[in-house]
């Protein structure tokens, strides 16, 4: 049998010096929502339904920025309603597989998932960091049955959104793939962050959850 992804993720999540990794400026945003970009061009392109889905996520993200929310699994599955035009998404129960079948996510309980998201909250940890690892934890406890990449973006957009960050562009984000037992990957996405940041930066700024 495939070697449990999430484990290995765990393990690696462990070690990423998460803390150590730099700051950056915030509040701070683009002229223009990245993510909401995204949705209507590159989503939108392969199917309009799935972009009227992920729409209505995004407004209900900034809608909870706004509103001081935490992350947690209850909060992704109001999301999640939207994205998969799904009355009810509960958590995963089984094991999941994903890149054709060569990665498999074991299962740990609900507990365990939100006490991970628990870490996004601000403190001591960066914030380009936690958006990272929140992104990354989504990815790997996979907790959905479908649409846990569009989940995991969400999310980073959520914890972003609450240190008053609004991304200009997504750049590669949101179509690298990434394995879960690579650290140096983890590093770079927050290395990512840290550039598209600094771009956006370079736009007018705005308070975060404003009219465009």
């Amino acid at each position: 049998m495939t070697d449990d992804a999430l484990a290995a993720w765990l393990r690696v999540r462990g070690e990423v010096p998460w803390a150590a990794l730099g700051a950056v400026e915030a509040p701070v945003a683009g002229s223009r929502d990245g993510a909401e970009h995204h949705v209507r061009t590159v989503v939108q392109a392969r199917s309009r339904a799935r972009a009227d889905g992920m729409l209505a996520a995004l407004r209900l993200v900034r809608r909870d920025v706004r509103e001081g929310r935490d992350l947690d699994f209850a909060l992704l599955a109001r999301w999640q309603r939207h994205v998969l035009g799904a009355p009810d998404v509960p958590y995963r129960r089984t094991d999941a597989f994903a890149k054709g079948g060569r990665e498999r996510y074991g299962v740990r309980p609900r507990a365990g998932f939100d006490a991970c998201m628990a870490d996004a909250r601000p403190g001591d940890v960066p914030v380009t960091s936690r958006a990272a690892r929140a992104y990354l934890d989504v990815c790997f406890f996979h907790p959905f049955a479908d649409g846990n990449a569009r989940a995991a973006l969400l999310a980073l957009v959520f914890v972003l959104g609450r240190d008053g960050i609004v991304l200009g562009r997504l750049g590669p984000l949101p179509v690298v793939a990434r394995r879960a037992d690579d650290p140096v990957a983890a590093v770079e996405l927050v290395r990512l962050l840290h550039i598209l940041v600094r771009q956006s930066g370079r736009g007018v700024r705005r308070p975060c959850g404003s009219p465009r």
